[in-house]
């Protein structure tokens, strides 16, 4: 249940993100979500009587650059979708465990099974038909491409944030580290979105502002602490497994409002994908 909950949180912030970037540009609305969530748990920080696990000052190094690839990600990710549609920008940005598995084998010469070389060319090769088909009109129509790239930033940076994490987390409690990395992130986008001149929505803008509030509080909040709540009965493998239904459920969200849809030539990619994907967490898990 609460898994389920959770991953239904974390599919529809693409949906959120789109209502947001109605009435400000993507910086603007990635700093808002990142400083609305920090703030909430700086809150609870203060408030709270246990204390959380205090970082030594190399472990709160390693989780400031975590924050800041962080902050690389939801900036590059929220940006996708005003090149391409919810459900590419969803699927693309789902890659990060390709990326993980790819740093594992070239820097720390780990040692994997001919099948998941494999799945990296069947990989690949999904990704080409998604890049190659002709999708459902954009905000900006005809950069598809540019759209694919940004949501694939935004998975490599992703990435490196769970790589960074995965140094500290044996030692340190999930909320002293989203803690100190969702504060590092917004400090980082808030100083970007201030450089570009994009400032947050206008009061008025209420649907871009409820979809801020939602991605902050549902998606970040609920979502991505349902699933780390759900380590106490799942492993960390079938969490990773599970995370392989935001695709779906954002493609889905995204037909019924947006009427956005897939050619079959995006489809059979986006499956070919998955199932690479779905084959290194399983035969490759962190």
């Amino acid at each position: 249940m609460i898994l389920g909950g959770a991953q239904l949180a974390v599919g529809a912030a693409a949906i959120f993100a789109r209502y947001a970037l109605t009435a400000a540009a993507p910086l603007a609305v990635a700093a808002a979500r990142l400083c609305i969530a920090a703030a909430v748990l700086l809150t609870i920080a203060l408030v709270a009587r246990e204390r959380a696990s205090t970082p030594t000052p190399a472990q709160r190094l390693t989780l400031i650059a975590a924050g800041a690839v962080l902050a690389a990600h939801f900036a590059t990710w929220i940006a996708s979708l005003d090149y391409t549609t919810v459900a590419i920008s969803t699927l693309l940005v789902s890659t990060s465990p390709l990326f993980t598995t790819l740093y594992d084998a070239v820097v720390r010469r780990r040692r994997f099974p001919l099948v998941v070389p494999l799945a990296f060319i069947t990989g690949v090769a999904g990704l080409l038909m998604i890049t190659r088909a002709n999708h459902s009109p954009a905000p900006h129509p005809g950069h598809a491409m540019v759209g694919a790239l940004l949501a694939l930033t935004g998975a490599a940076a992703f990435a490196a944030y769970l790589l960074l994490v995965r140094e500290v987390r044996a030692d340190l409690s999930t909320r002293a580290i989203v803690t100190t990395t969702y504060t590092a992130a917004a400090i980082v986008l808030v100083i970007l979105a201030l450089l570009t001149h994009q400032p947050p929505p206008p009061v008025h803008a209420y649907a871009a502002w409820g979809g801020i509030l939602a991605m902050a509080l549902i998606s970040q909040l609920l979502g991505h602490t349902g699933m780390n709540a759900a380590l106490r009965w799942f492993s960390p493998t079938a969490i990773s497994f599970s995370t392989l239904l935001e695709p779906v459920i954002a493609a889905a969200l995204a037909l019924v409002l947006f009427g956005e849809t897939l050619s079959g030539l995006a489809l059979a990619g986006a499956l070919l994908l998955l199932g690479s994907i779905g084959t290194v967490l399983w035969i490759a898990p962190d």
